[in-house]
Formats: C-alpha cells, structure tokens, sequence
C-alpha cells in the first residue's frame, strides 16, 4: 500500500512576505509549492492537504467591515469567512495539482472538503482570547469598534497597532474524517481543515459556529492521525527548526525525539505564533501513533533528509 501523508501548507506557500496578496501572487505561489510535492507524489505517497488562512481571512474581514461601512451590507461572523477562505484557497490549491498533474502526465483526482472542525465550549481560551485576526486599528478606531461590536482588541506587541483578538480552542474532532481517509487511501488528494476548520461546538444535538480560530497545524496534526497517516509534514519559510534561532551560537536540528522537542520548548527556543504551535503539532502527532513529522520548506521535499524530523 502506498504511504498516506499530511501536508500543511505554511503561510508562504499562499502569500510571502512582502506581497500585497493579489490573485496572480498566490497563484504563482501555489503552483511552486504543488510543483515541491511531486517528489512525494513520485514515491507513492497518498496526500491530504491542510493549509493556513491568516491573511486571507484578515482581507475578507475588511472587506465585510467596509461593506457594512459603505453600503450598510452586514459583516459575518468569523466562522462564516473561515468557511469563504475555505473554498477560494482550496480552488487555487486545486488548480496549483491539477496544472502539475497535467505537467507530470499524472491520472490523480484532487477534491475539496468545506470542513467543520469542533471543539469544546468548555475549552479555556474561550475565557482568554488571544489570538490576533484581521487588520491593524488605532487605539481610538480599536475603542470605537469595541463598543459597537463587543469584540476585544489588543494592542501588537510589535507596535503596528491594535488588533481583534478572538480565541484558539484547541480542536476535538473533525468533521467528514472518515470520507477523507476512504478517498485518500484510494488515491485522491483531499484538501481539508482549511484555515484550521470551519470551529463549531455541539449544543445539545445541535451544532452552531462560533467566533474563534483553531491552529492549522493542530487541526491537520488531528486529522493525520485520526486518518492513520505514516507521516505528518508542516511546510514553513525555513528548511530547518533552529534553537538559539538567529543568535551567534544558533543551530540546526536534523532528528529530534519527542522528548528532545518538549524540552527544547520549555526552555523557550521556539516563539509562540511561529515555530512553537509547530513542534506542538509534530509531538501530537508522533506521541498518538505518528512514524515522524517533518518540518521544512517546500522547496527541500526532494531531499531524502530535509528538514526537522520528530521521531519517538
């Protein structure tokens, strides 16, 4: 049987720094990083794509906010652009495989799951949010919004500004799960758990939206191994994880085990809303029955020892 692997797709591999994120920027983005995974694609390997949605859902935001200003059209909530940056990623990705397939002269499907992703009401980070979303205000503009809408805002740490902060509830079961194994084990690359999922919570036999962000690289970690993947890849903009990162005495890590990774953490090398919810997701996923996860940049898959391995 071929290897079933998770792939999440980092931030660059949709929109790189520097870019003002036009259609014709992310196109050309995607279609590198789908060009990277034909090396996985040549060695058998079955793939499920999970991917990031951080600018993308912050535009859409201000695009909701300014229609609401302009012509009084209301704003949605965040679950409903999660579900809007969903599809308009997936259809660059799918277009980024089906333009390598045709390239390669590969006979592969490439299908899109709109994926809803629960977590718990009960979860602690709905008492304390904290992660950042859509543009940067005023202090004054911040205050004003505040008041209108009820969200909470909190100033960059960085000094860009203010910005709304909603919570990160860590993810607890993924919706459709089984479908995704059944067509990636028969061969078609899925897309799935976009931006982190579309996060619900279950009401009694109901389920209903809520205003929160789940962790990309959490909610593919959960998905790859509820599907039983052999392998868990995380694409980021470095091809290496380093400890003492751009310091005199930085280094490279090659294969670490879990213990190495959760030490490491501790001792604070990996910055929280960069590499540190990374190493999280490849510890999940290696301590619940993972062969390894690989962290690295597309652009390295070709290579047999690229990137950080986590291992038991």
């Amino acid at each position: 049987m071929n290897k079933l692997a998770v792939v999440a797709f980092g931030g660059n591999a949709l929109l790189r720094s520097g870019q003002k994120g036009t259609y014709q920027e992310q196109i050309a983005n995607v279609e590198n990083t789908c060009e990277s995974l034909y090396s996985l694609i040549k060695q058998g390997y079955n793939l499920v794509i999970g991917h990031g949605n951080g600018p993308q859902v912050g535009n859409v935001m201000l695009q909701h906010e300014g229609g609401f200003r302009e012509y009084n059209i209301p704003s949605m909530p965040m679950d409903f652009c999660v579900a809007e940056t969903q599809g308009s990623i997936a259809h660059l990705i799918e277009m980024g495989f089906r333009n390598m397939f045709a390239k390669y002269e590969i006979e592969k499907d490439i299908v899109t799951l709109v994926t809803q992703v629960v977590v718990s009401k009960d979860d602690p980070m709905f008492q304390n949010p904290t992660k950042p979303v859509g543009p940067y205000y005023t202090k004054e503009k911040a205050e004003q919004f505040a008041k209108e809408n009820g969200s909470v805002y909190r100033e960059d740490p960085k000094g860009n500004g203010w910005r709304k902060v909603v919570p990160s509830p860590k993810p607890v079961a993924i919706s459709n799960v089984g479908i995704v194994e059944k067509l990636a084990k028969n061969g078609t690359v899925v897309v799935t758990v976009g931006g982190g999922g579309i996060p619900v919570i279950k009401d009694g036999n109901r389920i209903c939206g809520v205003e929160a962000v789940i962790d990309k690289d959490l909610a593919s970690a959960l998905t790859a191994i509820q599907i039983g993947a052999d392998e868990f890849y995380i694409l980021t903009d470095v091809p290496k994880v380093y400890i003492n990162f751009r310091k005199p005495d930085e280094k490279a890590l090659d294969v670490i085990t879990v213990a190495e990774a959760k030490q490491y953490l501790e001792q604070g090398h990996f910055a929280e809303g960069s590499m540190a919810p990374k190493i999280r997701a490849g510890i999940m996923f290696v301590e619940n029955g993972g062969k390894e996860c690989v962290i690295t940049e597309a652009g390295q898959l070709g290579n047999p020892s690229c990137g950080t391995r986590i291992v038991k």
